[in-house]
Order: structure tokens, then sequence, then C-alpha cells
């Protein structure tokens, strides 16, 4: 009797200084972002891109857009691509293997035609089987290629080998750019000059609802669906607070593989793009920190708390799970492929910061949280549940994460409010409130999901999302 009080007093004591810290780790990173999110409207507020950043000697960028089964978006996120205010860009348009329309759809809206094409291949890739550009001037910033199937790595390589610019922005084929996105985003690599910015992210926003017309988001509404509307205020959590906070300390090991930008230099230097990991655009993000490291050269990594990019997410509970076991995978493996990394004095503030609290929290959150709930369950069962300890541990929990919700939706509405029609608010606040005891429980057996499969090597394929496609815009008719 006495070994089992000190084996349940164990585990209360574990979960309860558990979750302190992730209070803790949660307000500092808070705290951190907003100071950043400060600091960056003060600099940002009179800024002129248009004029800054529109002149022919602005550093040169190629944009790496990979496509598989994309007939749905595909058109309108490349028209995106083209509507930008940047000048000195180009635009490869990667086809991995399609095996619907997605080609054939984009070869005659742009009018591509086959050509010689002589490229040099640094990164080994899955075999070329032809190279497109436009017949049309008005699309002679476009380059397709079209290849065997390899995996979005694969196509990101082949886009890293034909790209000849000094900088290379990644793109998913279901994502709409801001039409001043890649001016922002390549402000930052021109400011720093003291240390060499070699990645930066930017906010990503959902488009699930949103009305679409010529590659531009018309109108920005809320999707009806609820399990859309989790990730709506999931997505402001991860990027507008948690991501910024990430980069100011230092410690950013992910920056959302939808939109990125890097030094083309440093990524061929790093082999490029990890085409056995399902986490290709956390891993680059790693490898070229620590390649940075292990130079002994000053560098950031920056992320920028405006939104740049609208993508499409899961709008079924199957494929959020695909989607989500996939991400796990992906986050394991790079985890361990850089395992070196944990607690080394080597590798600055994410050796001894980032990558200890991406490993105990990320890695094994979702676990400790699995086998609360079933201790929980079989205490209940032998009847030595410490009611009060219990209440109060799921009350504070609960409190915690709606008023981190709440401060999510407060920073959106005080800075960019783009979901500013009637009623959206009200809605954000109450998914906020039921959340953390309705999606949040169901987010765990994905992750549960993705260890089991990892662990076993039961699957390493990314696995299709069900795309619906962006909302084309109609004017509405007045009578």
């Amino acid at each position: 009797m006495y070994l089992g009080n000190q084996i349940f007093n164990l585990f209360y004591y574990f979960f309860t200084i558990y979750t302190i810290t992730v209070f803790i780790l949660y307000i500092s990173i808070t705290v951190v972002s907003l100071v950043g999110i400060k600091q960056y409207f003060n600099k940002t507020s009179f800024v002129k891109y248009t004029s800054v950043l529109s002149s022919p000697f602005a550093p040169s960028i190629s944009i790496l857009s990979p496509l598989y089964n994309e007939e749905r978006n595909a058109i309108s996120s490349i028209r995106s691509l083209l509507t930008n205010h940047y000048v000195n860009y180009d635009i490869v348009i990667i086809n991995d293997g399609s095996s619907d329309k997605t080609l054939e759809l984009i070869i005659e809206a742009f009018q591509l035609k086959k050509v010689e094409y002589t490229f040099e291949q640094k990164i080994k890739t899955e075999n070329i089987l032809g190279i497109y550009k436009s017949t049309n001037p008005a699309y002679e910033k476009i380059k397709l290629i079209n290849k065997e199937r390899g995996g979005k790595s694969d196509a990101l390589n082949a886009g890293l080998n034909i790209s000849e610019n000094e900088y290379v922005v990644c793109v998913d084929g279901d994502c709409i750019l801001a039409d001043d996105a890649l001016q922002k985003m390549i402000k930052p690599f021109l400011e720093h000059t003291e240390k060499e910015v070699v990645a930066c992210g930017g906010v990503i926003r959902i488009a699930n609802g949103c009305k679409i017309k010529d590659g531009r988001v018309i109108e920005k509404k809320l999707h009806h669906s609820i399990l859309v509307k989790f990730q709506v205020l999931e997505y402001l959590r991860s990027f507008l607070l948690a991501r910024v906070g990430w980069s100011k300390n230092r410690g950013l090991m992910h920056i959302a593989g939808a939109f990125c930008i890097f030094t083309r230099e440093k990524a061929i230097a790093v082999k490029g793009f990890n085409r056995y990991t399902l986490g290709e655009d956390m891993d680059i993000v790693v490898k070229i920190q620590k390649f940075m490291y292990d130079a002994k050269l000053k560098f950031k990594t920056i992320y920028l708390p405006e939104p740049l990019c609208w993508t499409e997410v899961p709008s079924t509970c199957q494929s959020l799970i695909r989607q989500r076991s996939r991400w796990a995978r992906g986050t394991i493996k790079t985890l361990w492929d850089h395992k070196k990394m944990m607690l080394n004095p080597k590798y600055g503030q994410m050796g001894m910061f980032g990558y200890p609290v991406w490993f105990i929290y990320e890695r094994f959150g979702p676990i400790i949280e699995i086998i609360g709930i079933s201790f929980f369950i079989v205490s209940a069962y032998l009847g030595r549940v410490n009611w009060m300890y219990t209440t109060s541990f799921l009350i504070a929990t609960y409190l915690f994460a709606i008023m981190y919700s709440l401060f999510a939706l407060l920073t959106e509405e005080m800075t960019y409010h783009q979901y500013d029609k009637k009623g959206d608010l009200t809605k954000l606040i109450l998914i906020a409130l039921i959340e953390p005891f309705t999606y949040h429980i169901f987010m765990i057996y994905p992750v549960i999901l993705g260890n089991i499969q990892q662990l076993f090597k039961l699957k390493n394929k990314w696995g299709d999302i069900d795309r619906k496609g962006f909302q084309s815009y109609k004017p509405k008719t007045i009578i």
C-alpha cells in the first residue's frame, strides 16, 4: 500500500511540474513574441516596399513551387506568383509526376512549350522528363519542370538545380501569396550585415472560405466548417505568437514549408532537401543553422509576424489525421537525425534551448498527455483519484489554454485584423472555449499514430490530402 501511494504521488508531482513548466514556457515565448511584433511594427510602419524593392537591381529570387495532383489549385497559385510586385524574380514550377491533369492544365493556361535547357545537377534527383517555357511574353518568368515522381523534397531539389538566382523561395502548390510578400521577405536579408540571414519565414493564414480572383485573395472570411475554424485558431497561436518568439530566442527549428526563403548557396551546401524525411522544411532549417554553427559563422534565422501567404488546410478529419501524423513523423525523424545538437553548447541557443524544448514538449508532449489521461482513468477505476488536486489541475489547464488562445486572437485584432467580418471574432472566441476538450484531445491521436508509424517504419509516404480548391470570386449582381 505504501509503495502504491508513492507511485501515485510520483505521478501527481510529475504532471504538476510538467504542466507548470509548460505554462512558464508559453508565457515566456508569448512575451518575447509581443516584443518582437512591436519592434517589427515600429520598424516597418513607414517603409514603402514598392519604392525600395521594386528596382531591377534588387536581389534575384527564384520561386520554387512543387506540385503533385494540384489540378484544383495550381492555376490560381501560379497566378498569385505572377502578380507579385517584386521585379527581379522567376518562377520554377515542378510537376512531380502528377497523375491528374495538373501538367496539362498548366501547359494550356500559360502557353508553355518544351525547350532544350542545360543545367548542372548539383543535387541528384529523379529523372527530368522535360523543361518548358512560355511562348507568351506575359509569362516569360515561368519555367516548368516535368519529372518522375520523387516526393516533395526531390521536386524542390530539382528546382534548386534549375534555379540560378541568389535566393530561393519555396511555395506549396496550394498557396496564395500576398502581392508584396517577396518584397517583405527579402528585406531582412538586406538589413542584417553583421549577421548573415540564412532563412526567413512569414505567417501562414487559412484560405478555406476566402474568395480568390486571378491569384489574389479578394474576400477574407471564415470557413463554415468547425474543423477549419479550429485550425484557424491553431495557426494564429503557432504562427503569430510562438514562432516569432522562437526566432527572437534563436531557437527556431521550423519555418513553415508552405512559404519560406533561403540563400540558394547554403541550401546546396547542405545537399538540399532530405528526401528520406517527411519533414523536409524543418530538416533544412536545422541543417542550414547547424552548418553555420559548424563553420563558426554569425547568422540569423528570421520569422516575420505578418500574413504573407494563404493556404488550404484539410477540411475532413481523415485528411487532417493524415497530415498531422505526417508532421509528427517528420518532426521525430528530424530530431533523431540531429540528436548531436541536444544540450551541445557548440550549437548555441538552439542546442541548449531550442532543441531540448522541441524534444521534450513537441516530441513527447502528446505522449505525456495520453499517459496523463490513462493515469486518470486507472486512478478513477481504482478509486485513488485525488479529486481536489485533479479538479484544480484541470481548471488551471483549461483556463490557461483559453487565455493563450484569446491572447492570440487579441494580438490578431490589434495587428492585422484579417478576419473582419461581423461575427468572425465571436465565432473564434467560442471555438477557443471548446477547443481544449474537443479538438486538442482529438489531435493527440494523429501524433500518437505518427509515433507508432515512425517507430515501426509502417509508413514513409506523404499520403494524399483532399483538396476542395479555392473558391472563385463572383461579384454580386445588384438589381
